[in-house]
């Protein structure tokens, strides 16, 4: 059941996606309208209308904004912590595995992040979760990665510990538990994007770890800059990206996999 829930996500996300989706819907239209069928100019409407949309309004932001701002990191900071767990989605396997050197990708702040807290914690325990989420995986999982580059980044090997089944924020959530066995009362650290928070919390709740948000990968600020700066392949990846965090939350919740569309503090 797991398995084919995993590949309906990804085959469905394939073709749904608003990019993709927008695309389509010009194609259609154009050729529609090419052999005199008036009823294409809807779906050629369509597609342009999102991606003048997307060039014009901080489609974006909206959507990424409530998300980021979820779960902030606790104050104060705890004085001890047991352990800090840290979600793959950071790294790129396929390029890592075609040039043979660790390769990061926009969320890459999860994987610096972990050595300033492994330093600024030197006696907590480091986790890393991640396999692979591609439908096609290579040789490399992504806990391999991780590996590869803490080890050259001077992590000491002993306080790391690796789980490299998990091929989504479920599978971190339920693996990672079952690995590490936390005790009653330990204080342990979830590092993630601050947009993926919402969802990464509510399924660390729901398979029984009050863990706690430690966000990183910020995109949106206080002011108006994100609003106009990016470009609009940018603004398009930033609408997909969030489209499906909100979308996941929302799946999430139907499967039981969290006890809430939108978990809180």
């Amino acid at each position: 059941m797991q398995d084919a829930l995993f590949v309906l996500s990804k085959l469905l996300w394939l073709v749904l996606r608003p990019g993709s989706l927008a695309v389509l819907a010009i194609l259609v239209g154009v050729l529609a309208l090419a052999r005199g069928r008036r009823w294409g100019r809807w779906p050629a409407g369509l597609g342009l209308g999102l991606l003048l949309a997307l060039l014009v309004l901080p489609v974006q932001v909206l959507l990424e904004a409530p998300l980021e701002n979820r779960f902030p990191r606790p104050t104060p900071v705890p004085e001890t912590v047991t352990g800090i767990v840290i979600l793959g989605g950071a790294v790129e396997t396929k390029l890592t595995e075609a040039r043979g050197i660790p390769a990061l990708n926009g969320a890459a702040e999860r994987m610096t992040e972990a050595v300033a807290l492994a330093r600024r914690f030197p006696a907590a325990r480091i986790v890393f979760t991640g396999g692979t989420a591609s439908l096609l995986p290579g040789a490399v999982t992504e806990a391999e990665v991780a590996r590869r580059l803490w080890t050259a980044l001077g992590l000491d090997p002993a306080r790391v510990t690796y789980e490299s089944a998990s091929r989504n924020t479920h599978e971190n959530a339920v693996n990672t538990l079952a690995l590490v066995k936390p005790a009653p009362g330990e204080t342990w650290l979830l590092v993630t994007s601050a947009s993926h928070m919402p969802r990464a919390m509510g399924v660390f709740r729901k398979a029984g770890w009050p863990i706690t948000a430690w966000p990183v990968n910020y995109r949106t600020g206080p002011g108006v800059t994100e609003w106009l700066d990016p470009s609009l392949g940018a603004r398009l990846q930033g609408l997909e990206w969030n489209l499906r965090e909100w979308v996941g939350l929302l799946a999430y919740r139907l499967l039981g996999r969290t006890d809430a569309v939108f978990p809180a503090p």
